[in-house]
């Protein structure tokens, strides 16, 4: 059974940090690109970034200089560092884990974790 538990979310004044963090387990981490969504009130589900197994990031552009993804395949974790948060960064953050093998696609999602950017 594949589970992702995302934690570290709560309430920051803007110009805060937080870090994310998703745990998975039913899955061979290493081989998935993982990534982190969120989807704030009224609003659909975004990218936020992505991670490949050989470590490749991509970001969105709103995030770009503030927020930072990375890995631990040891661990089978990966993290989003948010600094600099903004009030538009209020949101639920998805974790997400991705591969496709033989045009056969595997897609999993975490709970989410509420993050909340206000004075």
């Amino acid at each position: 059974q594949v589970q992702l538990v995302e934690s570290g979310g709560g309430l920051v004044q803007p110009g805060g940090s937080l870090r994310l963090s998703c745990a998975a387990s039913g899955i061979i981490f290493s081989r998935y690109v993982m990534g982190w969504y969120r989807q704030g009130p009224g609003k659909q589900r975004e990218l936020v970034a992505t991670i490949t197994s050989g470590g490749g990031t991509n970001y969105a552009d709103s995030v770009k200089g503030r927020f930072t993804i990375s890995r631990d395949n040891a661990k089978n974790t990966v993290y989003l560092q948010m600094d600099s948060l903004k009030p538009e960064d209020t949101a639920v953050y998805y974790c997400n884990a991705h591969r496709v093998v033989f045009n056969y696609e595997y897609n999993y999602w975490g709970q989410g974790t509420q993050v909340t950017v206000s004075s």
